[in-house]
């Protein structure tokens, strides 16, 4: 892969990973670029294809994995989600640097890669405060946060794998968060 070195952002579900990325790439727009990943759930309300997600079918994605056109996948909740090697070059081809969404099976599978990005993890303060964050956001049956929920307690005892991460960001206070990661970043 060609083109400045990517960065990946990783965490669990409400660490603030998107609130943090929609801020970076409006005030940063010509600087960064996301790369739009592929899921085969439904979208959510308010999402569009091809912004939001590449959304596709089981099938189609299944097809391009197995043709070796993904950096990474991974399942989750019955869906699969995954980083095709067209959406970080789209982004490079802009000569933007890109940012990728990933969680924590895909950063270990995109350190078998040669995409060479910097490793963020974002996470919350703590798991209540999580809770709290995901129930606010009413997108969620009680069972899928629970899933959620169990998946973040993995998530952040594997993001503790010494290595894993260049930074974590611990996302208490959203602009001292923001701050952390433009200094990151922005060298």
């Amino acid at each position: 892969m060609q083109g400045p070195r990517p960065v990946v952002l990783s965490g669990p579900s409400g660490a603030g990973k998107s609130t943090l990325l929609k801020k970076l790439l409006k005030d940063y727009e010509n600087i960064f670029g996301f790369s739009v990943s592929h899921t085969t759930r439904q979208p959510r309300a308010g999402e569009v294809n091809g912004k939001d997600y590449h959304f596709v079918t089981r099938e189609e994605m299944q097809k391009e994995i197995d043709a070796g056109e993904f950096i990474e996948h991974a399942e989750f909740s019955g869906n699969m989600y995954g980083t095709s090697k067209g959406a970080v070059q789209a982004v490079q081809a802009r000569n933007q640097i890109c940012v990728l969404d990933i969680d924590i099976q895909g950063v270990k599978n995109i350190k078998k890669t040669d995409l060479n990005p910097i490793y963020i993890s974002v996470q919350p303060p703590s798991i209540d405060i999580l809770e709290k964050r995901l129930r606010g956001r009413k997108t969620e049956t009680e069972e899928s946060l629970l899933k959620r929920l169990a998946a973040a307690r993995v998530d952040l005892e594997l993001s503790k794998e010494p290595g894993l991460f260049d930074l974590v960001i611990i996302n208490d206070d959203l602009e001292q968060a923001y701050s952390e990661l433009k200094a990151a970043i922005l060298e």
